[in-house]
């Protein structure tokens, strides 16, 4: 099975270091145990990581015990959909990788919204294009 990211291609690769992905392949796949969908590919900054602590999601702290080592402005990382959109409503969105978004995604935040944020440009950028 072809995983789709939300321009309808194959689903690139997020980032493997770190390694990402609730299934911790590098990649947005959501299944159907990752009830928080975990399919955003964003590229960190210090706004969204801060955000995201005051939030209640600590990104930040390494957690050994979960295979987890604490992100940093630059990593790349597979965000759960309604966390990235509750930063984007207050101003502190994170660059999104559409290529490496998961379409379930689209079921939580609208594609003309992640485009906004787009921190890369498809092959074919009338994609794009409303």
């Amino acid at each position: 099975m072809v995983l789709r990211n939300v321009l309808g291609g194959e689903l690139a690769d997020c980032s493997i270091d770190p390694v990402t992905g609730f299934t911790r392949t590098g990649r947005c796949e959501v299944t159907p145990e990752d009830v928080g969908v975990h399919g955003i590919c964003v590229v960190l900054s210090a706004e969204f990581l801060t955000h995201q602590v005051q939030i209640g999601n600590d990104l930040v702290t390494p957690r050994p015990e979960w295979h987890f080592p604490g992100l940093v402005p630059g990593d790349r990382w597979c965000v759960v959909a309604l966390r990235w959109l509750q930063s984007e409503r207050v101003g502190y969105a994170a660059p999104v990788v559409l290529a490496s978004t998961h379409e379930s995604v689209l079921e939580v935040v609208p594609l003309e919204v992640l485009r906004k944020y787009a921190a890369d440009v498809p092959d074919d950028p009338s994609s794009l294009e409303d």
